[in-house]
C-alpha cells in the first residue's frame, strides 16, 4: 500500500513537473515570439526614422546648395552691375556734367529745342536753368532767345538743376527735361550694352 502511494506520488510529481515544464516552455516560446515581434517593430521604426532623417538631410542639402547657387549668381550679377556703373560713371558723368554746365553749350541746345516748340504754333515757354549760370544765361533767354522763338519765354533759375535745363509750355501741361541727370541716363542706356560686351563678353 505504501509502495502504491509512493508510486502515485512519484507519478503525480512527474506529470506535474512535465506539465509545468511544457507550460513553461510554451510561455517562454510565446515570450520569445513576442520579443521578436517587438524587436522587429522597433527595427522597422528605427529604419523608418533613419530613412526620414536621411531624406530630410538630403532635402536640406539640396535646398542649401540651391540657396548658395542663387546667392552666388545674385552676387555675381550685383558685382557686374557695380563694375558697369563704375565704368559708365567714368565715361559719362564727368563729360556730361562739364558740357551741361557750359553756358555756350546750353545756349546752342536751348535755341534748337525752343525753335522746335514753336515750329508749328508759337506758344509761351517756361525754362528752368541752373542757378549757377543765371548771370550768363538770363540775358540770353530774355533777349536773344525770346526774339528767336517769336513768343514769350520765362526763365527760372534753380539750385536743383546743376546742368542742362527743363523746358515746356508756360501753362505747365508738360515739359522736356534735358538736365545732366537725364542726359546721363539716356547716354548710359545706350552705352550699357556695349560696356557689358567689353567687360564680360555678353
Amino acid at each position: 500500500m505504501e509502495n502504491k502511494l509512493q508510486e502515485l506520488t512519484d507519478r503525480l510529481y512527474k506529470e506535474g513537473l512535465s506539465k509545468g515544464k511544457e507550460e513553461g516552455e510554451a510561455i517562454l516560446a510565446k515570450a520569445n515570439e513576442k520579443a521578436e515581434e517587438i524587436l522587429s517593430a522597433a527595427r522597422k521604426e528605427a529604419q523608418s526614422i533613419l530613412d526620414a532623417a536621411q531624406k530630410e538631410a538630403k532635402d536640406f542639402k539640396t535646398k542649401v546648395e540651391g540657396d548658395v547657387k542663387m546667392a552666388a549668381a545674385q552676387s555675381l550679377q550685383a558685382t557686374k552691375k557695380d563694375i558697369e556703373d563704375l565704368m559708365l560713371h567714368k565715361m559719362v558723368d564727368a563729360p556730361v556734367a562739364a558740357s551741361l554746365a557750359d553756358a555756350d553749350f546750353i545756349k546752342e541746345i536751348l535755341r534748337s529745342v525752343a525753335a522746335g516748340f514753336n515750329a508749328e504754333k508759337p506758344q509761351d515757354l517756361s525754362v528752368i536753368l541752373p542757378a549757377a549760370l543765371q548771370d550768363k544765361l538770363e540775358p540770353f533767354v530774355k533777349e536773344e532767345l525770346a526774339k528767336a522763338v517769336g513768343s514769350g519765354i520765362e526763365a527760372k533759375f534753380s539750385k536743383q538743376v546743376s546742368g542742362g535745363f527743363n523746358i515746356g509750355p508756360k501753362d505747365g501741361s508738360y515739359f522736356i527735361s534735358l538736365t545732366d541727370e537725364t542726359f546721363k541716363e539716356l547716354i548710359g542706356a545706350y552705352l550699357r550694352p556695349a560696356a557689358k560686351k567689353i567687360l564680360f563678353g555678353e
